[in-house]
């Protein structure tokens, strides 16, 4: 996209042409059915989640652990297709190591879980008074189902109160990371995984493009923001991005200092929705106007990071070495090293999934092997305090040929969508 002045369209200038954005539209929740785009989504389906189940229960036993338990968290909805939002009160889900699942529920709130469960995934809900137990309940569970290595899995975003009574229930038995079961399922996609987030990328660019067409020197941070999520509301998903602008995108999360778009500045889109669940997580920066010989350089110099961080991906070959090579091209290009200011003070690369952010990173001493059904994030950044930052961010899978990008990048400073 040019954004010079002459290119600068208002939000009431927008037309059917594109995606007939109007200012009536923005900040009104549109109905899924309205859009086309929602139509042909698919599901992840009742046999994928079963296969993920059975995985977790053979990772179980190599990793010695009799049943990991899970809270409400995006790992209970990925083995379950289950939703549950979490209180001072345990619920969750024990995947045995051997057998079938059984949900823990505050008694008063069976009914409400009945309707939440899917019976393919396990049909038994024990419940628990309010002058009960929950810790014993799961520890109950554990020895019910079989009990052969006395270690049971607490999933990472398990609370503290909740391992720690299972711990204190659990005389004889270790309360131990799950994170072997859970990452080592979660951080492969399958085909219909990576077809979601596609699905989500596609869906980012549309909104991206249509809010960008908004740009306009006086224009606030917020309503550029909210352009964004009314963007994605028009096709059919819920979504948003942050907008940071001039000197405040040197900072890689942002300012709350309220911000306004001058002739010249730097703007920085950061963010994304999901679909089924499955995140997108996309960067744009351009300069409202003309840039400066300074921006373009800078500009240029952070596409030539993320090109050679995609060109490190290689199946087998560890993380880190992903971080490296987008490092050496920012340190070469006179930034400074080891995270230091001006330059690139952050890891290269998260992974992506039913999170935003999860399960592995491209960054220094990840020695983890790329493998085929990983998704990333490819986003280094330079930052420049008190100046701008410059920050492009495309998310990409590793297919067994090699890796790719779900969105297509950034030509130049001027033209964010390829």
């Amino acid at each position: 996209m040019s954004v010079n002045r002459r290119k600068f369209l208002t939000v009431s200038a927008l037309t059917a042409g594109g995606l007939g954005l109007s200012s009536s539209i923005f900040g009104r929740q549109h109905d899924e059915k309205e859009s086309p785009q929602v139509a042909g989504i698919v599901p992840i389906s009742v046999a994928e989640r079963k296969a993920r189940i059975a995985k977790a229960q053979e990772l179980m036993s190599q990793n010695k652990m009799d049943a990991i338990f899970l809270e409400g968290t995006p790992s209970c909805f990925y083995f379950t297709g289950m939703r549950w939002g979490l209180s001072e009160r345990t619920f969750g889900v024990v995947i045995p190591a051997k057998g079938a699942l059984v949900y823990v529920c505050p008694k008063f709130e069976e009914d409400r879980a009945r309707e939440l469960i899917l019976p393919a995934f396990g049909e038994e809900v024990r419940c628990w008074e309010e002058h009960e137990s929950p810790y014993a309940v799961i520890v109950g569970i554990v020895k019910d189902r079989g009990v052969q290595h006395h270690s049971i899995g607490m999933e990472e975003r398990v609370r503290f109160f909740i391992a720690d009574g299972v711990k204190k229930e659990a005389a004889g038995f270790e309360v131990v990371d799950a994170t072997p079961i859970t990452a080592g399922c979660r951080m492969i996609k399958s085909p219909a995984e990576i077809a979601l987030m596609q699905k989500a990328s596609d869906i980012t660019i549309e909104a991206y493009k249509a809010a960008f067409a908004t740009i306009v020197p006086g224009m606030s941070q917020t309503l550029l923001s909210n352009n964004i999520s009314a963007a994605f509301r028009k096709l059919g998903f819920s979504g948003g991005a942050s907008v940071q602008i001039g000197k405040y995108s040197a900072l890689p999360h942002g300012s709350i200092t309220p911000q306004t778009i001058k002739e010249g500045d730097v703007v920085m889109i950061d963010g994304g929705t999901s679909c089924e669940g499955y995140a997108s997580d996309i960067t744009r920066t351009v300069v409202a106007g003309k840039p400066t010989q300074r921006q373009i350089d800078v500009w240029n110099l952070e596409k030539q990071a993320q090109d050679a961080a995609f060109a490190a991906i290689k199946i087998g070959a560890p993380c880190e070495q992903v971080d490296a090579a987008a490092r050496a091209v920012i340190e070469k290009g006179g930034f400074s090293t080891n995270y230091k200011l001006p330059g690139l003070p952050h890891r290269t690369g998260h992974g992506i999934g039913l999170e935003g952010h999860e399960w592995t990173n491209f960054v220094k001493g990840n020695k983890t092997p790329m493998a085929v059904g990983m998704c990333f994030s490819d986003e280094p950044t330079i930052s420049i305090p008190g100046e701008f930052g410059i920050r492009l961010e495309d998310c990409l899978y590793i297919a067994a040929e090699g890796p790719k990008f779900f969105s297509k990048q950034s030509i130049s400073i001027e033209k964010p969508f390829g």
